[in-house]
């Protein structure tokens, strides 16, 4: 049976039923209860094999499942029937940095971009693809790109401040990450970048400060552990260098 038949033959009463099993399927979808809103789903394909929310639904379902091949698979299908679905592009472009694929991923953020291009949250992901696929420069200004077109939006100023941590570009990243503080003087994830910044740029007194200022912010962090240890060592070097004064 063609799609323009199958098409034709859902009556009143499929169509409902197709409605209704995709409306049950997204209500277990919301508590996670993905393989009871899996099969849901399949239901609601059966009735109509052209419904996008169904196969969108039933990606999701994958995906929370971490079963990314079939989630790429029922989102690609969505994307197929609505080429202009923001979300299972996006979605698409999720599982495929999931699976380790950033290529893939790229390639749907793009597309995700092209439909909706006022959403950082695709800008932000395109460019963790690109630092997944070691093109720093290209993520660096994708990030800067993101920054100017969002300019109260966080994680663009974090992952740039984090990729140029890595490049060991310590001023420019502890510049950023200030431009963070003051955006939010909560973000405690800034205050432990810039006293690691000044850590490797040798500012000890300066690193210390703002070390003390993330376990004010954030005492019971993983890290916290880490950067107590790290404390200590720069207190042992200020006492066995007379010339090193402690704020």
């Amino acid at each position: 049976m063609t799609a323009k038949t199958a098409k034709k033959n859902i009556t009143p009463s499929t169509s409902e039923s197709q409605v209704n099993f995709c409306l049950l399927a997204d209500a277990l979808r919301q508590k996670n209860s993905y393989q009871e809103a899996a099969s849901n789903y399949l239901n609601a394909i059966l009735i109509n094999r052209n419904d996008e929310n169904s196969y969108y639904g039933l990606g999701l379902c994958y995906k929370a499942l971490e079963n990314y091949a079939k989630a790429i698979k029922y989102l690609e299908k969505a994307t197929e029937i609505n080429a202009d679905f923001y979300e299972a592009f996006y979605e698409l472009g999720l599982c495929h940095l999931a699976e380790g694929i950033p290529c893939g991923a790229i390639k749907n953020f793009v597309r995700a971009i092209q439909i909706n291009p006022d959403n950082p949250n695709a800008i932000l992901q395109l460019g963790i693809s690109h630092e997944m696929c070691e093109e720093a420069d290209m993520a660096l200004m994708i990030y800067q790109k993101l920054i100017e077109n969002s300019p109260k939006f966080i994680k663009g100023y974090e992952k740039k401040a984090d990729l140029l941590m890595k490049l060991n570009d310590y001023k420019e990243a502890s510049l950023l990450y200030n431009k963070i503080l003051k955006l939010n003087p909560e973000f405690y994830r800034a205050y432990l970048g810039i006293g690691t910044c000044f850590d490797k740029l040798g500012k000890r007194a300066e690193a210390q400060r703002y070390y003390r200022k993330f376990l004010v912010k954030k005492p019971n962090s993983h890290k916290a552990p880490v950067v107590k240890a790290r404390l200590e060592k720069l207190k042992t070097l200020a006492k066995s260098n007379p010339l090193y004064i402690l704020d």
